[in-house]
C-alpha cells in the first residue's frame, strides 16, 4: 500500500483539484425538430439522432 512521506500543503491540493471543476452541461440540437436536449440524451419529443425512438402518449 503507498504511503505519502510528505503532507500535501493546501495550496499544492488546491493546484492539483485545479481542472476538476464542472462546466457547463454538454447540449446538442436535434437535428429533425431543432430543439435543445442533453448529448446522448432522447429529446422531449421522443427523437434521437434524426430518429422517432419514443412514442408519445397521443400516438
Amino acid at each position: 500500500m503507498a504511503v505519502q512521506q510528505n503532507k500535501k500543503s493546501p495550496s499544492k491540493r488546491g493546484m492539483h483539484r485545479a481542472h476538476d471543476s464542472l462546466s457547463g452541461m454538454p447540449l446538442a440540437i436535434e437535428p429533425t425538430t431543432g430543439e435543445v436536449h442533453l448529448r446522448h440524451h432522447v429529446s422531449p419529443s421522443g427523437y434521437y439522432r434524426g430518429k422517432k425512438v419514443v412514442k408519445s402518449a397521443g400516438e
